[in-house]
């Protein structure tokens, strides 16, 4: 009976459109038009020089409004980092403290600050406040963002889990399509980011009818609550009220004992190294992810049609996954282990084709094999999503997944870094995202699968997985075989070229 009504499920899903708003603010609202400066020598002030410059695009950015060029072009990477430096702390922050205080309460809390701070965003007198106000929402949102996805998922059972997962992530794709398309209706730019935040107090309003979660409720020892919030589902999905009275769970705590920290993750031996696999492969997903989307990144034509683009490519990697994650030949960890090594090849391969080939299009091209390698790790990246929270016992989903987006984070970071790696060798940029992608994908086999397993309630329930590669399955260990010599076979050709 654990499946919350249609309507509300939607509406914790569509929150994610609000949220990849936000998150992909900066690409219109920072965009660089092109420019002019009728002036010879240097400017004497920065007021002199405005009365020179001639921006020729047909929209308003950051960039116009402040002159942000040339020296002061920095500026907009600078609040872009701030956004990110601001959903590192939120992933660390908000994971553990709704743990303690509860979803909900959490949820709504950072939902408020996000709207606010979306404002103060829109409304910013200077440059100054703009940057600020874009850390406050980094952290607001990542955290807030966080916590919606394992609001959803512990909503329903454990068997639409991928299900929710999936169509949430998908969401969050098309968002990026939805804001582009707001970009091309509305081209001033504070207008913009007034029309991408308003949606934010709609969900705002409608959260508080949101119940809290019965599986937080129940690993909190307040089952009576976890069982009117069920019953509230139940009448919710058409059924008549059950006579249903719950067990304490194994190690729920008690109102005189503190709930489970995020120390257990580094006390608890499963769940230690469970988190340095799951940190490292999060790690990768987000670099390969924003490394791929870099090189791609050079499209050249419409701004807002590139944009949709990079949003829509991803969307047809979440059925994909619906379909392979469900499979009992498949699970969750071959399917995340094989996403993450076709992106790894997708990089490695790219490197042996032209860059241009005239006026005649070659099919596989870098460009389209580097979309495809996109399309891959947005695979990958759902699933981790779906997969980590499957992984952690209940009373610390959230600061598990709060420690492994983390290093997310830091994988979004350093991935614009990369390409200037270009000055050692032209393919040392893709060798590092090929090589991360390849071994994130084998050190999923380190993890144990949850396809059709039980979910841990509290650490007592957790049995120690089994941390062994399958070589005893000789499909695995074929594919295993071949996906470490057939990488290594190009190299040699390709060595063997340049002798």
């Amino acid at each position: 009976i654990i499946s919350l009504h249609p309507n509300d499920t939607y509406f914790c899903m569509l929150n994610l459109v609000y949220v990849a708003c936000q998150s992909m603010l900066i690409v219109l609202v920072g965009a660089m038009p092109e420019y002019h400066i009728d002036l010879e020598g240097i400017p004497v002030s920065k007021a002199e020089l405005a009365k020179h410059i001639h921006f020729t695009s047909n929209f308003t950015s950051v960039v116009t409004e402040w002159y942000l060029i040339e020296q002061e072009a920095y500026k907009v990477s600078l609040a872009s980092s701030l956004f990110f430096a601001g959903l590192l702390i939120g992933n660390i922050t908000f994971g553990p403290l709704s743990d303690k205080l509860g979803r909900k309460p959490v949820y709504i809390s950072g939902l408020f600050f996000d709207v606010l701070f979306g404002y103060v965003t829109a409304l910013a007198p200077n440059y100054g406040v703009f940057a600020v106000s874009r850390f406050f929402v980094g952290i607001v949102n990542g955290g807030m963002a966080l916590v919606s996805f394992v609001l959803t998922q512990e909503y329903v059972g454990k068997s639409f889990w991928s299900f929710t997962g999936s169509l949430t992530n998908l969401t969050f794709a098309v968002g990026i399509a939805v804001y582009a398309l707001l970009g091309y209706c509305v081209r001033e730019w504070r207008h913009l980011a007034l029309v991408s935040n308003t949606p934010g107090v709609i969900f705002l309003l409608l959260s508080f009818m949101l119940p809290e979660s019965p599986r937080w409720l129940y690993s909190q020892g307040k089952t009576a609550e976890a069982e009117d919030v069920m019953q509230y589902i139940a009448l919710g999905n058409g059924k008549e009220r059950l006579n249903l009275k719950l067990k304490p769970s194994a190690g729920t705590s008690r109102k005189d004992e503190s709930p489970p920290g995020i120390l257990n993750l580094v006390k608890h031996p499963v769940l230690r190294w469970r988190t340095i696999v799951l940190m490292y492969i999060w790690y990768v997903c987000s670099l390969v992810y924003y490394g791929l989307t870099l090189n791609a990144g050079e499209l050249g034509g419409n701004l807002y049609l590139n944009v949709a683009l990079y949003g829509l490519v991803e969307v047809p990697a979440f059925p994909l996954c619906m379909f392979f994650i469900e499979k009992p030949w498949s699970g969750r960890r071959k399917t995340m282990m094989c996403f993450l090594i076709f992106a790894g090849f997708a990089c490695m391969f790219t490197m042996f084709l032209p860059k241009n080939s005239g006026k005649y299009v070659v099919l596989p091209n870098p460009t389209l094999l580097a979309l495809c390698g996109k399309m891959m790790v947005s695979a990958a990246f759902n699933i981790v999503y779906i997969y980590t929270s499957e992984l952690y016992p209940t009373v610390l989903r959230n600061a598990g997944l709060g420690v492994c987006s983390m290093s997310c984070r830091f994988g979004g970071i350093l991935a614009p870094f990369v390409p200037s790696m270009k000055s050692l060798s032209p393919s040392v940029p893709l060798v590092v995202f090929g090589i991360s992608g390849l071994s994130a994908g084998f050190l999923t086999l380190l993890l144990p699968e949850t396809l059709n397993k039980p979910i841990a309630e509290n650490i007592e329930d957790l049995q120690s997985p089994k941390y062994r590669v399958l070589i005893n399955e000789k499909a695995e260990y074929f594919f295993l075989l071949f996906s470490i010599f057939l990488p290594l076979s190009y190299v040699n050709h390709d060595l063997a070229h340049i002798a």
